[in-house]
């Protein structure tokens, strides 16, 4: 399967709006409410655009076979770049190949230390290990409860 790789800018809000507020996404997503209005879609893919200006790295959007398939890449968690990936259900199950294509890319980003949160609702998180990461422990951001896996190496 080949994803590309692209600004938030060249997805329509409406796409965003599908992905943010799909009940299968939001269901794992404890910080997202399922109620995005257009503006609110159109400000936060702004804010996830403006990171790559504010700290030389950020997410994309990924596109499969020219189809938008959800956003994927690294944002500053404190000292550490957190690795994040929220896709349309139609492309669950391509999520390794995606993680080690942004892995692939950090060195040139010049990320170092990376840690991936995930809420305890994803409970299927063996694959994790088979990407080099393991469990770190647990964090509350923002009143919800994270784990927090850590790269090896």
């Amino acid at each position: 399967m080949a994803f590309t790789l692209h600004p938030f800018s060249d997805i329509p809000t409406e796409d965003w709006m599908s992905l943010l507020n799909h009940p299968d996404v939001i269901r794992h997503m404890p910080l997202a409410d399922g109620h995005w209005t257009r503006d609110a879609a159109a400000d936060w893919a702004k804010g996830k655009d403006a990171q790559w200006l504010e700290r030389g790295y950020g997410p994309w959007s990924i596109r499969v076979e020219s189809q938008f398939a959800g956003w994927g890449g690294f944002q500053r968690e404190g000292d550490e770049a957190d690795l994040a990936l929220v896709l349309l259900p139609a492309y669950w199950g391509h999520g390794a190949e995606m993680f080690r294509g942004f892995m692939n890319r950090r060195a040139e980003l010049g990320i170092g230390a990376v840690s991936i949160l995930l809420p305890p609702s994803r409970s299927r998180t063996r694959g994790l290990a088979r990407l080099g990461f393991a469990l770190d422990g647990e964090l509350t951001y923002e009143g919800q409860r994270f784990l927090k896996f850590r790269a090896l190496g």
